[in-house]
């Protein structure tokens, strides 16, 4: 998955060096610092991206793509769970927000550019059908129980769950993650399998990098993943207050916390597709989608029952009217195995018309 197995200077340099960062503070230090704050926090996406690859170009796949995503979701997680605890109980819907723009990203932006992209250079590529099959079944089951089924329960009111609802809807998002999971790892790990038929890429039988190497390189994945995140949260502040001051929704907060911790799958996703890696493209996306919700949701869900803090996770009628079109788009674009450029702008007309109507609701 990776050109260069060698870890280059920079990538070791910038994930220290976006801890210092956050350290120091500079996020706070007005425009001038959340500006440098924003360029240490790409320089610390693109050091993870490549670290990512190097361990996956050890490990293979698809443990190599499992390991970025649950990497991202759980320091997502962290970060979900301190803005709720810093919001004092007024951040109710910031987990429902973040993972349903995690969600949207995943199925409509990343996945729509990765077909562009993966077309536009390839004209068609291929990719086990089976395996996305599978995971777009779980992924509809855990978005549906998560994010629309609150809407029509009437133990409490609102588009919130009860207590022992929320606790079974935690349970069973466990359960479906953990199967998942080990399908993807053990029982039938053939099914996500990069498909043999078809050019293979370049850097197809590059030599795998040393154990020491690998180990390095994981670590300094997680120094980098810890900086995009705490960065992200140094940055939060002065995005709502921008939100805020030009008028618009304060949803868009939790889809910039999406889009600045899903940065790192994104780059990685989309040079997979433009590698000719369309089925390691897709398992790290929508295998993202699904860490997303599979940890994020019973971690704020335990957060919530042990502190008492409010919890919404219920999505409003035009949310559900876009993430049902989400589905059925991509059930029927990744139906077949195959895919172009016209798949892929789809996934992106839908995923503009989701930025549009939170801008302009």
């Amino acid at each position: 998955m990776t050109r260069n197995p060698s870890i280059p200077l920079w990538s070791i340099i910038l994930p220290p060096v976006g801890l210092i960062a956050v350290l120091a503070s500079v996020a706070k230090l007005g425009g001038i610092g959340a500006s440098i704050g924003a360029i240490v926090l790409i320089g610390c996406v693109l050091a993870a991206v490549h670290h990512a690859e190097v361990v996956a170009h050890r490990t293979g796949e698809p443990f190599g793509t499992l390991v970025l995503a649950i990497s991202v979701t759980v320091i997502e997680v962290s970060l979900i769970v301190s803005l709720m605890l810093a919001d004092g109980g007024d951040g109710a819907t910031l987990a429902r927000d973040t993972v349903f723009a995690a969600v949207m990203i995943i199925l409509n932006g990343i996945v729509g550019l990765c077909l562009l992209a993966g077309g536009a250079r390839h004209h068609e590529q291929r990719f086990v059908q089976r395996g996305v099959s599978a995971t777009l079944a779980v992924l509809g089951a855990m978005v549906v129980l998560t994010l629309v089924l609150p809407n029509f329960t009437s133990s409490v009111a609102g588009p919130v769950y009860s207590d022992s609802q929320l606790v079974f809807v935690a349970v069973m998002s466990l359960i479906l993650y953990a199967t998942f999971v080990l399908v993807q790892t053990v029982r039938h790990r053939d099914y996500f399998l990069p498909a043999t038929s078809g050019a293979l890429p370049a850097d197809a039988h590059a030599e795998p990098p040393t154990i020491r190497t690998t180990w390095m390189a994981f670590g300094l994945l997680l120094v980098a993943l810890v900086a995009v995140v705490l960065l992200a949260k140094g940055l939060a502040p002065t995005l709502e207050k921008a939100v805020v001051g030009a008028g618009l929704p304060l949803t868009l907060v939790g889809v910039a916390i999406a889009a600045l911790v899903l940065a790192p799958e994104s780059l990685a996703a989309y040079r997979a597709a433009k590698r000719n890696r369309l089925q390691t493209s897709l398992n790290l996306a929508l295998g993202s989608a699904l860490a997303t919700i599979g940890l994020t949701i019973p971690s704020v869900a335990v957060v919530s029952l042990v502190l008492d803090l409010p919890l919404s996770l219920g999505i409003d009628a035009k949310g559900i009217t876009l993430l049902g079109l989400s589905l059925m788009v991509s059930i029927l674009s990744l139906g077949t195995g195959r895919t172009t450029v016209l798949q892929g702008v789809v996934h992106l007309v839908i995923f503009a018309a989701y930025l549009f109507t939170t801008i302009v609701p």
